[in-house]
């Protein structure tokens, strides 16, 4: 699991590619701290497992599903991306739950200046939109972000100078093509609401027990908006 806080940015210094995969080398300082083959490391929010590794470098798989999901596909030699080390149990919760799965690409299609803030925004399909909700949380190319707007087709956020100035935000230019993975709470939430009913029989190897009078009594939008939620 990450947090959307950035630790550095790395640059890819070398891209083997398959038929339907690629290999990453990527050059870095900070996250090669303590690393150790099969270790998790977000790049721009993909997270990827560590292959191997030198003074200067790592080395990760990237697969078929990781190139058709997320932006990867358009790194080259010299791209510079967001790193951060999965969290230790230890560490201070700095942005947000981020899984490094992404859920899609997004397009900017506006940046603008507001004082010393800068407003990105970015066009995103309805599958991904629908997770996207004013002050909720994103995670463009791994970075924790506040939503600021949510419009039909697109969201923003405002980005203060340090975020810009620290990762590859600063780079990003009208028409880029971003990662995007919403807030992973929102995909539960929605999950458990459009289940079917299950059925009452205990699954093999589950004790029987007595259920109280009420306990068929379905969790709905209806009961939590009565009861203040």
């Amino acid at each position: 699991m990450f947090t959307g806080i950035v630790e550095e940015i790395g640059t890819v210094k070398k891209i083997q590619k398959g038929q339907h995969s690629a290999v990453l080398d990527i050059q870095a300082q900070q996250v090669l701290e303590g690393l150790k083959i099969g270790d998790s490391i977000a790049v721009n929010g993909v997270c990827l497992t560590v292959v191997s590794f030198g003074n200067n470098y790592f080395a990760a798989d990237v697969m078929h599903e990781t190139l058709n999901r997320s932006a990867l596909v358009r790194l080259s030699s010299g791209s510079r991306v967001n790193l951060e080390r999965a969290m230790p149990a230890d560490g201070r919760f700095g942005g947000h739950i981020v899984a490094g799965h992404v859920d899609g690409v997004g397009k900017l299609v506006q940046i603008k200046r507001d004082d010393t803030a800068v407003w990105y925004t970015v066009q995103a399909a309805p599958a991904i939109l629908r997770y996207i909700v004013e002050k909720g949380s994103i995670a463009i190319d791994g970075i924790s972000l506040t939503v600021a707007q949510v419009q039909s087709d697109q969201f923003s956020i405002s980005a203060i100078p340090h975020t810009v100035r620290m990762t590859v935000l600063n780079e990003r230019r009208v028409g880029d093509l971003v990662n995007l993975e919403t807030d992973i709470i929102g995909k539960y939430v929605e999950k458990l609401f459009s289940a079917k009913d299950r059925s009452e029989e205990p699954y093999p190897g589950q004790k029987e027990y007595s259920r109280p009078a009420d306990s068929k009594k379905q969790l709905t939008r209806e009961f939590l908006a009565e009861h203040g939620f």
